[in-house]
């Protein structure tokens, strides 16, 4: 696979992650403010950091594909 190609195929990973935490933050907040289940603050919490380490693993093979250029 090309850099290019890899880092598409990468980036859509990373989106599709998103959206599932985003999905999984909002219901959890939801959750917790309707229910008052507090443990479900943790769950969005998770999902939170869930969402920024792909962001993070994104931007790292993005960053390993420009030094090779």
């Amino acid at each position: 696979m090309s850099g290019e190609a890899g880092i598409k195929a990468r980036f859509l990973r990373m989106a599709v992650i998103n959206g599932l935490c985003l999905v999984a933050a909002v219901a959890a907040m939801i959750g917790a403010l309707v229910s008052g289940q507090d443990w479900l603050f943790a769950i969005f919490g998770v999902a939170l950091a869930a969402g920024f380490a792909a962001q993070i693993w994104f931007i790292a093979a993005f960053r390993r594909a420009k030094e090779g250029v």
